[in-house]
């Protein structure tokens, strides 16, 4: 039976399936030694390559909405993105930052989920979003650490 009190109950059976535990919350925690060093090092090829302009706060996105290929254009111009909503042509291909929370989960990446891999993910938006061509090392570096945000019950 449909109540509001079901419904509500509902909801929150829902919502509480959205948290995620993973070992970065740990890490930010003080443990140290929550994180590998390689995916350590991930963080910090992460943070200096720059990524951390989109995707951040405590979901490490998920919260603006940032124009997709603000470098180099992204082939796929058929969805214009927000701008389809809003009728503003300056939001042309602006799309949510999407958490990074369970990434490694995700697959296929993008809008029109024409990437396949979390690694073709990280090297096309490092080029799209920030126009660096990473190389491989760095790729798997951050794809390291982005292994670490997905929540510990469930598998990469």
């Amino acid at each position: 039976k449909i109540t509001y009190d079901n419904l509500a109950e509902a909801i929150a059976a829902f919502e509480r399936t959205l948290i995620t535990r993973d070992r970065f919350d740990e890490f930010q925690a003080g443990n140290h030694r929550a994180l590998t060093s390689e995916e350590q090092k991930g963080l910090e090829t992460f943070l200096s390559a720059g990524c951390i302009q989109c995707h951040n706060g405590p979901l490490l996105g998920g919260n603006s909405f940032r124009k997709l290929g603000q470098v180099n254009p992204y082939e796929n111009t058929t969805d214009v993105g927000r701008s389809a909503v809003s009728k503003n042509d300056a939001e042309k291909y602006f799309f949510k930052v999407p958490s990074l929370r369970n990434i490694a989960l995700t697959a296929p990446y993008f809008h029109d989920g024409k990437v396949a891999t979390l690694p073709e993910a990280v090297k096309k938006m490092a080029y799209l979003q920030l126009g660096k061509e990473l190389s491989t090392e760095e790729v798997d570096s951050i794809v390291s650490f982005l292994k670490a945000l997905s929540d510990k019950n469930r598998s990469n």
